[in-house]
């Protein structure tokens, strides 16, 4: 497997899983415990990474489903503002945006990676990651971020995102199947699938993301709101680590990184 390099970090090829801290400075998120205050940024980060985290990947928007969408004004003033409180700590940094406009104001702080759900549909966008010569996680998608539906078309949305970074000069890159229901033809069975069979996009040599920290699919089994996922989130985390991914995505760091440091031991012969 070819290896993709964030910052001083090494992911995939044999470098060990790597832990992705999540933080969210959009009150609208999902998950209100993934929300931020300003002021407690830098704490934040600093903490996710003592207890465990290699980078941490930075949002200012919703991208849950059904949640009012805001201005990329507001996003880039936001994301401006959280960038600036950690301009300096040495930390590995990827920024969660898909609008152009949004990562140029990045590009102005330290940051390491960008994290397209939209997956490079923007040429815009891959041009300025391949000419920031930053790496980028990209998920699958065709039209709009999320939007394949099942194991196939997911496969061949990942071929055509892999086709765009190609075009855009981006050769460092890890890949994103896009776990969520994302747009009202996905189902929470589509979830099950895509996880289910989360070695199959280990067929494209690249590292891919497993990022199903607290999501509908798993609220949905359980009938449990988004602050009472995490022990669901850590059965499939376990799953997705036997299936290969490379890099998990978490809101909760600590509980996150004991899975990872299990499931590693467990691979070991004594």
């Amino acid at each position: 497997m070819k290896s993709c390099r964030v910052n001083k970090l090494e992911i995939g090829g044999d470098a060990p899983v790597r832990l992705m801290g999540v933080i969210n400075v959009s009150n609208e998120s999902f998950y209100s415990g993934s929300y931020v205050p300003l002021e407690e940024v830098r704490a934040t980060a600093v903490a996710m990474i003592e207890q465990g985290a290699d980078m941490i990947d930075i949002g200012a928007r919703s991208t849950a489903p059904n949640v009012q969408a805001i201005s990329g004004k507001t996003e880039a003033e936001r994301i401006d503002a959280a960038l600036t409180e950690l301009d300096g700590s040495g930390i590995t940094l990827s920024v969660d945006t898909i609008h152009p406009g949004v990562l140029d104001i990045c590009l102005k702080h330290d940051i390491h990676a960008a994290n397209d759900i939209a997956g490079f549909l923007s040429q815009a966008y891959a041009e300025k990651v391949a000419d920031a010569g930053i790496p980028a996680f990209v998920m699958a998608a065709n039209s709009q971020p999320g939007d394949p539906v099942g194991v196939e078309a997911t496969l061949a949305a990942l071929e055509g995102v892999m086709r765009r970074c190609e075009a855009a000069g981006v050769n460092d890159y890890v890949l994103d199947p896009g776990v969520g229901t994302w747009i009202p033809l996905r189902s929470v069975d589509d979830d099950w699938e895509l996880c289910r069979h989360f070695d199959e996009f280990l067929r494209f040599d690249r590292p891919v993301l497993g990022a199903v920290s607290r999501k509908t699919f798993i609220g949905m089994l359980l009938n449990r709101v988004p602050e009472e996922r995490l022990p669901g989130t850590l059965a499939v985390t376990v799953k997705l680590l036997e299936k290969g991914a490379s890099i998990i995505r978490a809101h909760d760091v600590a509980a996150t990184r004991d899975v990872m440091k299990v499931c590693e031991r467990m691979g070991k012969s004594a």
